[in-house]
């Protein structure tokens, strides 16, 4: 029988009926790891052994000296123990290290590390093991955003249980439409950026690993780090306070949102449209959240930021100070924008 359909049955047979070919065929196929069969077809000859297997039997008996090839035999051997008491392996065992290096790393924004986590062979059970530790010494990741990314879009494979599926279908649902921003791709950020007219930054959040995990678990991801990253200068204070209320319209129900994006909308439409924006208003305040206010002296805020329903000028210098945003908000204020009068 050859290699590839030994794996195959590997996949629906418990470890402990394995025979040897069976072994360093899922060795050789299934994990990626070649390179350590011919140690293995000298040492262990059946699943039962390899269900068994120590720390110093990986290091000793089958030459496993790579930290993390050691840790990721490790942790599918006991997986497949779990799976030996009657519950299935794990979905994580599902990601293999193409889909972790080709599609997942893409999708945080990170495709520059893609061959430092090929030649780890980092798979998905290896994934929920990462520390920052393991990025910086095993993999290449010294900038410490970029650690803080990748760790925040493994809390979000963590919280759908690995499950890919899943998290492609909910990828799915809200492509047509800005919500559900936990599961965002930074490619869906980069169309959102573009969405809201902000299209010459867009390109800049390449290789920065901006993606929705970060922007809805980060509690310190706000609009001044979003304009730092897309590289929009200080000065631009108005594109500042545009890009605020953008992120603040992700963070309540995506009805609420559109319902603000058509007042906003209607403002210029017709005499009386400013008297309807300010009754919408004051509805989103009972529903969803206070908008923030800006005044010339306290500068005091609540939740939000507001908007002048006039044309007039904007006070000068007002300053709007950062707060902390309930649990399920997925962005904050900016903190140190300063609004002209224009």
């Amino acid at each position: 029988m050859d290699r590839l359909r030994q794996a195959e049955l590997t996949r629906t047979t418990p470890m402990s009926m394995w025979r040897a070919g069976a072994v360093q065929a899922w060795l050789e196929v299934v994990m990626a790891m070649p390179m350590y069969t011919r140690a293995c077809s000298e040492n262990v000859r059946s699943g039962k052994v390899l269900l068994g297997l120590t720390d110093d039997d990986l290091e000793v008996g089958l030459g496993i000296s790579n930290p993390i090839h050691h840790r990721k035999l490790k942790l599918a051997i006991e997986d497949y123990r779990k799976a030996e008491g009657g519950h299935r392996l794990s979905h994580a065992s599902e990601l293999d290290p193409h889909w972790v290096s080709c599609s997942w790393l893409g999708d945080v924004g990170l495709p520059q590390y893609a061959q430092s986590f090929q030649d780890q062979l980092v798979d998905g059970r290896v994934l929920g093991s990462l520390s920052r530790r393991d990025l910086e010494q095993h993999l290449g990741v010294r900038e410490r955003d970029h650690q803080h990314s990748l760790l925040l879009a493994v809390q979000l494979l963590q919280q759908l249980n690995f499950d890919k599926e899943a998290l492609q279908a909910r990828r799915a649902k809200c492509e047509p439409q800005d919500h559900d921003l936990a599961v965002w791709t930074c490619h869906r950020v980069m169309k959102w950026i573009r969405d809201i007219d902000l299209r010459e930054y867009a390109d800049n959040l390449k290789g920065k690993g901006i993606h929705g995990a970060l922007m809805a678990l980060d509690p310190s991801f706000d609009t001044d780090t979003m304009a730092r990253v897309l590289g929009i200068p200080h000065n631009k204070h108005m594109l500042h306070r545009h890009l605020y209320q953008e992120m603040r319209l992700l963070s309540v129900p995506h009805s609420s949102a559109e319902q603000e994006r058509e007042s906003l909308a209607g403002i210029s439409r017709s005499p009386g449209s400013a008297n309807r924006y300010a009754a919408n208003r004051m509805a989103m305040r009972r529903s969803v959240m206070s908008p923030s206010r800006l005044h010339p002296k306290g500068h005091s805020v609540d939740r939000a930021l507001g908007f002048h329903g006039s044309c007039g000028s904007l006070p000068r210098e007002a300053r709007v100070q950062a707060v902390p945003r309930t649990k399920e908000s997925p962005v904050h204020s900016y903190k140190t924008v300063e609004i002209s009068n224009v």
